[in-house]
């Protein structure tokens, strides 16, 4: 007779609190380097390439986006044979590792071309694991869900972001305003990547304390996993990639514009607004983007995935031209109130994905699956979106030239919503895998349209 395969109250919540533990610390060492990117890395490491500067190092932010796909190969080959839990201990120290050692890379200035060197090999390592990292928390919350909450459930790895997103700027605006401005750029970046150690100690003590995903548990007594998840993902479920890349892509591309530290980047040197006050109206809208992404894991249980993503997209569409206009008065009361608009499309397009992309693939291979999908549409989205913002808005002198590349990838996000369907409440263990194996679109619950 086969195991439950929800828990206890306690149960449920240690498991969120790890998802959401282990998802913020990864996020606010990765929005450290993408922030620190737009308001320190030009002049510290890549000063020798003049005006130049900026533009690639925004593009090292991208960098580190094309080895998410390899950490998600890897990580998504172990978590379906071996187990979540144990990929999400090895992806939070590799993210730790690599972040106390940016913080610690001399300036170009003093050691030269081994600077900038260092600083990418070291962004790489934080891409591969934050390309491994997503799909095991968001997969061990879903998993440990009740059938009809798994959106919200699934929502909290989810908020791990905006709050990273919060610490980020917060820890970053704090020294900011302790420090002159020659203060900050010679040493006072560095304290929050160094604070970091002891954010992976907590995070580690949580994430142990969890037990394994029931559903995994389930695989591995019936010995149901695949040999090669990454080959049986490829061969049955390549559109499900494509699809779910391509939705995540277009919140990915959005959200980058604060994640990614575009607006940061442009509030300060074009529109001449302090960098404490920028970095706190960023921190200001986190939360609302907390609070919307919760709200679309909570509806998602109510009205459905894809209806929830629909409306996020049309919001996120329709506020674009409004944000810019918004952020070119340079009037700190209208930046915040763009960044509060701006965070619900956001949150729409984000809180039902851990829900959707676990109820469209089989158990032996959902950690590949929602992991590639996952790192895919980073690679789409954000990898180098304040690369191309940053260009767009030099060449053509306008901030709408960015809107209509931003409107562009939401128009594909809300077509890819169509060609899938939703699949809610369908079973997760392995009695839900002859469903979920590929057949005419009709018997597939996991297919496309």
């Amino acid at each position: 007779m086969a195991r439950p395969l929800t828990r206890t109250g306690p149960e449920h919540r240690r498991v969120v609190l790890a998802a959401m533990a282990g998802t913020t610390i990864e996020w606010y060492d990765f929005f450290i380097y993408a922030i620190s990117a737009g308001l320190v890395f030009s002049t510290q490491y890549f000063a020798a390439l003049g005006e130049d500067a900026l533009i690639l190092s925004f593009a090292t932010v991208g960098i580190s986006f094309f080895f998410r796909p390899v950490g998600a190969v890897i990580a998504g080959h172990l978590g379906d044979r071996i187990g979540r839990r144990a990929m999400l201990v090895l992806t939070l120290l590799l993210m730790g590792v690599s972040t106390v050692l940016i913080g610690l890379v001399p300036s170009a200035a003093a050691i030269g071309v081994t600077a900038p060197v260092a600083l990418v090999l070291l962004r790489i390592v934080q891409g591969l694991s934050a390309g491994g990292e997503w799909g095991g928390a968001a997969l061990l919350a879903v998993e440990h869900a009740p059938a009809d909450r798994r959106g919200l459930f699934g929502a909290f790895p989810q908020i791990g972001v905006p709050v990273g997103l919060v610490l980020a700027n917060g820890v970053l605006a704090l020294v900011a305003a302790l420090t002159t401005p020659a203060q900050f750029l010679a040493w006072g970046w560095r304290i929050p990547f160094l604070l970091s150690a002891v954010l992976i100690v907590a995070g580690l003590v949580i994430r142990s304390r969890v037990a394994e995903s029931p559903v995994f548990e389930e695989v591995r007594r019936t010995r149901s996993q695949a040999g090669l998840p990454l080959v049986q993902l490829f061969r049955h479920h390549w559109r499900l990639v494509v699809l779910g890349a391509i939705v995540f892509a277009a919140n990915n591309a959005v959200g980058y514009m604060t994640t990614g530290g575009y607006v940061q980047s442009y509030a300060v040197r074009t529109l001449h607004l302090e960098r404490s006050t920028v970095l706190a109206a960023v921190m200001i809208s986190a939360v609302a983007w907390l609070v919307s992404t919760l709200a679309g894991g909570w509806l998602a249980d109510r009205i459905g995935r894809l209806r929830v993503y629909r409306i996020g997209f049309v919001v996120q569409l329709l506020w674009l031209v409004p944000f810019f206009a918004l952020l070119d008065t340079a009037n700190v009361g209208l930046l915040i109130v763009a960044l509060l608009l701006f965070s619900v499309g956001l949150g729409f397009t984000y809180g039902p994905q851990a829900a959707l992309y676990a109820e469209m693939y089989p158990a032996r291979v959902r950690y590949s699956g929602a992991a590639i999908s996952y790192a895919l549409g980073a690679v789409l989205g954000g990898a180098f979106a304040p690369t191309i913002a940053e260009a767009l808005q030099s060449s053509t002198g306008t901030v709408y030239a960015v809107c209509a590349y931003l409107a562009g990838m939401t128009l594909l996000g809300l077509i890819a919503t169509a060609a899938l369907r939703d699949h809610r409440g369908i079973p997760l263990d392995v009695s839900g895998e002859p469903a979920a194996t590929p057949l005419p679109a009709e018997r597939n619950p996991g297919g496309a349209a």
